[in-house]
């Protein structure tokens, strides 16, 4: 390690606080940090000189590759003319206007307007706010919890959090808040009856939603709030039917739904978002992430027609609505979304979302799903992941302690690939960006198995596992 980067790393243990980090082992020096330097494409690289083909595109967002000038003369000529000023009573600015109609207008039927903020999780708090107001103008005060599912994730902060299903994200922080409930995962892989059918399966998800609606109280119970595909939770693609099934139950029930294309916006499945590529009719949905491909924080709130005219009756009788953040429609932010879309509608990205995620699911299926460490091998568009399993007859899990997954993740580093060890289960993401080609695919499917087949040995000659 060269001097320079030593002392940044130094610094940065003594300064910074990291986010989905051991932060005794980092402090320490026990776990190693990288300095990134710069990145162009799918590729980044570090102060070392390494270069590493990122199959996670940073965290599911930089999907238009990274090193984009346009980009950053986009957001120079903005800082330049109007750096900033608040969106409070009225005042706007014009890459905000813009960028509202041309979200609009890609959005399912029926939404209305936009409230900004700057991540996925302040936008999912907004998303609880609204809910409750609704329903407070509605006469229904009663009617405020909020449904999520297990596995689910929609971020880190207290309400957000607590929709959250993952244990990671509730224990020692006294979460999750007692208004959030959650209910059974769409994930078929991990069926308790492993004679039921897709649809069978998901006929049950719904029963179950339904049963957790009357137990609560359907007076009590105002959305259900999901991801079209499962993302941290495990890369879950929902079973045949499911999203009909428990639309029907939704609407039984006055409920609301919340989708959170936080992920799936903006491409990802080969269509504008998730949920009109699984037909879910949301009343909200919740934007971040591929809206300015990361670079520049913002994020979203589609308010649908149905909230929207009850938000308006509700500042008729209480006036100017009480919720707002100092950042919400930031210029240069709105600049570089409106930059993105560009890069994104005159490149043909959706559409090359959908051939070379084809192309993803061919390759990584017909490669793995025979393969003797992997259980499931399943995505969508330019989603994937792999789920390992000891036994892929009985979809039986290995002893954690192994972190096989982690280790897949880490071998995969060493063939410079940057897949991600998903939370809770042995499972490996691979979430690329927009701009990867069929050859990228080949490239990702080679070093996968390359990292897959070290494991496999290690495990059989450290006597662990059979194969």
């Amino acid at each position: 390690m060269d001097q320079k980067t030593k002392q940044i790393l130094e610094s940065d243990r003594y300064n910074v606080f990291h986010a989905s980090t051991h932060l005794k082992q980092y402090a320490s020096g026990e776990l190693s940090g990288r300095v990134v330097t710069g990145a162009s494409g799918i590729r980044i690289h570090d102060s070392l000189g390494n270069e590493l083909l990122d199959g996670f595109a940073g965290l599911y967002c930089v999907n238009i590759g990274y090193g984009r000038k346009e980009m950053a003369e986009a957001i120079y000529e903005q800082a330049k003319q109007l750096a900033y000023y608040h969106t409070y009573v009225g005042h706007t600015n014009e890459p905000l206007v813009t960028l509202s109609e041309r979200i609009i207008n890609m959005a399912p039927s029926g939404m209305s307007k936009i409230y900004y903020g700057m991540s996925g999780s302040d936008a999912n708090e907004t998303q609880l706010k609204l809910v409750w107001y609704y329903n407070n103008v509605r006469g229904l005060p009663n009617k405020k919890k909020i449904i999520s599912r297990d596995r689910g994730y929609h971020g880190s902060s207290i309400a957000a959090g607590s929709m959250t299903g993952l244990a990671l994200f509730h224990a020692h922080f006294d979460l999750p808040l007692e208004r959030i409930k959650h209910t059974v995962s769409p994930y078929y892989y991990r069926r308790s009856d492993s004679d039921m059918s897709e649809l069978e399966f998901s006929a049950y998800c719904a029963q179950q939603l339904e049963a957790m609606i009357l137990a609560e109280g359907p007076d009590t119970v105002a959305a259900m709030i999901a991801e079209p595909v499962l993302g941290t939770g495990g890369i879950v693609p929902p079973p045949q039917g499911y999203w009909q099934a428990i639309r029907a139950v939704l609407e039984k029930y006055d409920v609301l739904l919340i989708a959170d294309e936080v992920v799936c916006g903006f491409g990802r499945l080969g269509v504008n978002f998730g949920s009109q590529y699984y037909d879910m009719k949301p009343d909200l949905i919740t934007i971040a992430k591929g809206l300015t491909s990361a670079y520049q924080p913002l994020s979203g709130v589609i308010v649908g027609d149905r909230v929207w005219s009850v938000l308006e009756n509700g500042t008729d009788e209480w006036g100017p609505f009480g919720h707002g953040y100092t950042y919400s429609g930031h210029p240069i932010a709105a600049a570089a979304a409106n930059c993105n879309l560009d890069i994104i509608e005159r490149e043909g990205l959706v559409e090359n979302a959908q051939t070379v995620g084809a192309y993803l699911q061919q390759k990584m299926i017909s490669q793995f799903a025979e393969h003797p460490l992997v259980g499931d091998s399943r995505g969508v568009g330019l989603l994937h992941a792999l789920e390992f399993s000891p036994d892929k007859q009985s979809r039986a899990q290995f002893d954690p302690n192994l972190k096989v997954g982690p280790q897949v993740a880490a071998a995969c580093l060493e063939q410079g690939l940057i897949a991600r060890a998903m939370p809770h289960g042995d499972i490996l993401g691979l979430a690329p960006a927009l701009v990867t080609t069929k050859n990228d695919v080949d490239v990702i499917v080679t070093k996968v198995d390359k990292a897959l087949n070290k494991v496999m040995d290690n495990l059989v000659t450290s006597n662990v596992w059979r194969g």
